[in-house]
C-alpha cells in the first residue's frame, strides 16, 4: 500500500531541525549555504516533504552542532502551569 502522507517520523525530524535551527537565528537559506546543502531542498526537508537520507541527517545535526538522534526525538509537552 502506497503512503500518500508523510510519516510522523519526518514530521518530528522537520520540526526539530526548524526549532534548532531558529533557536541560532539562522535563516534556512544561511544554513543550507553553511551545510552545502541545496536551500530548496533543505526547505523540502524542513517542511516534511523530502525522505532524507540518515547521511543527510547527520549533516544537518553537525551543522547545528547537536547529535543527530537528537533530531528524531518528539519533543515533549511544555508544561503550561
Amino acid at each position: 500500500m502506497k503512503r500518500t502522507h508523510p510519516g510522523r517520523l519526518r514530521q518530528i525530524l522537520a520540526a526539530n531541525i526548524r526549532h534548532y535551527r531558529t533557536e541560532r537565528g539562522i535563516s534556512q537559506q544561511d544554513f543550507a549555504y553553511d551545510i552545502e546543502m541545496d536551500r530548496s531542498y533543505f526547505g523540502g526537508i524542513e517542511r516534511g516533504e523530502r525522505n532524507v537520507s540518515i547521511d543527510n541527517i547527520e549533516r544537518i545535526a553537525h551543522g547545528l552542532e547537536i547529535n543527530p538522534n537528537i533530531l528524531l526525538i518528539e519533543p515533549k509537552e511544555k508544561d503550561n502551569g
